[in-house]
């Protein structure tokens, strides 16, 4: 693949507090919304008392939902998958976000001979060849290493919102993946405008490139910022045309797994 193919990604400095000036109002329901996301919370915690894991990626979503698990002391493992392609900014604010609850963060990460024999046939920048090799790079970087973050596990949480794309319309707070596993989305009828309210309002450490026009942020070479009037999820593999491009941690089959096998767990 020609350098010259390669999409260049501008991203302007971030502006801090730009994103709360944007984004952050009181909805009428929030604090109803906010209660219920809270008593579902405590439910999974307790229906999967040490087997129940949150997948972040550090967004927006995510850390509402990390401040609710260690806000009110839920047992709830929180999990990062580091896909080798990640911002340098989201390495940042795994740190930051360690010291500000205390917590550690499980991190995953890919198989390496994987990836080496992926880009040495392929090359680095693959992705932005065919949709068919995108998928492929996802799948080595982000589903395989969910996989092995949720064997053993009988529940994971994720930020997903019906907000967020049409493909994204119909989540259900609580439903099943193939393996049987629960699925909770408790922010799935939450608005963009609640997300940022809580974090304004609780003091939330949140991804800088949030300030920087980009809602949604995912490995370095597949995000850029959206313009006025997009999707929130446009700035993710832009360069494709299918309005339900996703990159298979959420679709269908993307997490069927024997319900216990034994764990295994990449080092921070």
């Amino acid at each position: 693949m020609s350098e010259a193919s390669i999409p260049t990604i501008r991203i302007e400095p971030p502006q801090p507090g730009r994103a709360f000036a944007l984004y952050a109002r009181r909805l009428d329901g929030f604090d109803e919304r906010l209660q219920a996301t809270l008593a579902l919370l405590r439910q999974a915690a307790q229906t999967h008392a040490g087997r129940i894991v949150q997948a972040s990626s550090l967004g927006a979503e995510d850390m509402v939902i990390t401040d609710l698990i260690a806000r009110h002391g839920l047992p709830v493992a929180v999990a990062l998958i580091d896909t080798g392609r990640l911002h340098n900014e989201t390495h940042d604010l795994r740190q930051r976000a360690e010291v500000h609850w205390d917590l550690r963060f499980e991190v995953w990460r890919p198989d390496p001979e994987a990836v080496r024999a992926f880009e040495a046939e392929h090359g680095p920048h693959a992705m932005y060849r065919s949709q068919a090799l995108r998928h492929a790079c996802c799948g080595l970087r982000k589903v395989e290493p969910l996989r092995r973050m949720l064997a053993g596990r009988t529940a994971w949480i994720t930020g997903l919102r019906r907000e967020q794309s049409d493909a994204r319309a119909a989540v259900e707070k609580v439903a099943l993946d193939e393996a049987g596993r629960a699925k909770y989305s408790p922010l799935a009828d939450w608005r963009w405008a609640d997300v940022w309210h809580y974090l304004q309002t609780h003091g939330v450490p949140y991804h800088p490139l949030h300030d920087a026009f980009m809602p949604s942020i995912g490995c370095a070479p597949c995000t850029r910022p959206i313009a006025v009037g997009e999707d929130l999820r446009a700035g993710r593999w832009w360069w494709e045309r299918d309005a339900l491009r996703e990159c298979g941690l959420h679709l269908s089959g993307a997490a069927a797994l024997p319900s216990n096998p034994p764990m295994a767990r990449s080092q921070p």
